[in-house]
């Protein structure tokens, strides 16, 4: 027998549909520049996400390896040449309170993978200084910079630090020489950015509905179906939505045309809804009655007939409300 649904999950199905180049370009465009036209589909090219650097010390060595979940570099001709940069996208469905810290390491090891990449062609000193040389870079040498924007689909608002500043206890006359690092954020629930790709304009107008707090699942359910019979969402859009949302959706509800029943769509929001709340009272009555982590983990497992792996979102997302 055929599954009548699918998990999709969010890393895959996002990463999948910020590949398109020209939905890619949109983003950045709105995120960047309030919507003009700067950056052009044709322009970008996909790289390699994942970023691995070996981090040198005098009495060890730390391997890093960090993958990024979608990043392209952008090659644009201009008057005074061709000029570059690498644009990198982050999708957060939870609030990550160190995210400017994790932020910084993908970027380091974006520029740590150019500067070794640069080191290889000073492998001898000649026609070096020596100072080029023990840099393993002349002073003429420049890398390409990457910008990086998260992009946030909880359904609670970011409340965690945007800049590495905020995470530190600083005195306030330390601030000024204490470097800072600066978090580009995307909230999907709510902002006013300008898009003209019309799946762009779809899906985040979609997960605004989705993700408010403002209305109930009927009102947001006919609000949505209202929305994707007016615009004709395409089946896509509404996969990556079910996606980002981290919800499941019924394939036997998609016609051969590629719409969807969005009622169905809605009741599965709902179902994860209600099995969402069913975990947040089995982990509390497991703290009230003292038990271990791991038998709180088995509880969730046997009650919600759930797997291990799906447990432990769970009492991730729950226990540090309930303690």
């Amino acid at each position: 027998m055929a599954r009548k649904t699918q998990d999709l999950k969010p890393d895959t199905v996002l990463k999948n549909y910020w590949s398109h180049n020209g939905q890619f370009a949109d983003f950045f465009n709105a995120a960047l520049f309030d919507g003009e036209q700067v950056i052009l589909p044709d322009e970008l090219k996909d790289m390699d996400t994942e970023e691995s650097s070996l981090l040198e010390h005098r009495d060890y060595s730390e391997s890093i390896k960090a993958a990024r979940d979608n990043i392209k570099i952008c090659k644009k001709s201009t008057a005074y040449g061709v000029e570059l940069v690498m644009l990198g996208i982050e999708s957060q469905e939870h609030i990550h309170y160190a995210m400017p810290m994790r932020v910084m390491g993908y970027d380091y090891g974006t520029y740590k993978k150019q500067y070794d990449s640069n080191a290889k062609s000073y492998r001898t000193a000649n026609g070096l200084k020596e100072d080029e040389y023990l840099s393993r870079m002349k002073k003429t040498d420049k890398f390409t910079p990457v910008i990086t924007v998260v992009i946030y689909y909880g359904d609670n608002p970011w409340d965690g630090a945007t800049t590495l500043h905020a995470m530190l206890n600083i005195p306030d006359r330390m601030k000024p020489f204490v470097n800072d690092y600066k978090m580009l954020l995307v909230e999907a629930r709510q902002n006013d950015l300008i898009f003209h790709n019309v799946n762009n304009i779809a899906f985040f107008d979609m997960l605004k509905i989705v993700l408010s707090k403002d209305i109930t699942t009927n009102e947001a359910r006919k609000k949505v179906t209202e929305y994707a019979m007016e615009h004709d969402v395409d089946k896509t859009v509404v996969m990556t939505v079910a996606g980002a949302a981290n919800r499941k959706i019924d394939y036997n509800a998609l016609s051969k045309k590629g719409d969807v029943t969005m009622c169905t769509l809605f009741d599965e929001f709902t179902k994860e809804g209600e099995i969402k709340g069913e975990a947040k009272g089995i982990i509390e009555a497991g703290f009230d009655f003292g038990l271990s982590e791991h038998d709180i983990l088995e509880r969730l497992q046997h009650k919600l007939n759930v797997p291990l792996q799906k447990a432990q979102e769970y009492f991730e997302m729950f226990s540090k409300q309930t303690i």
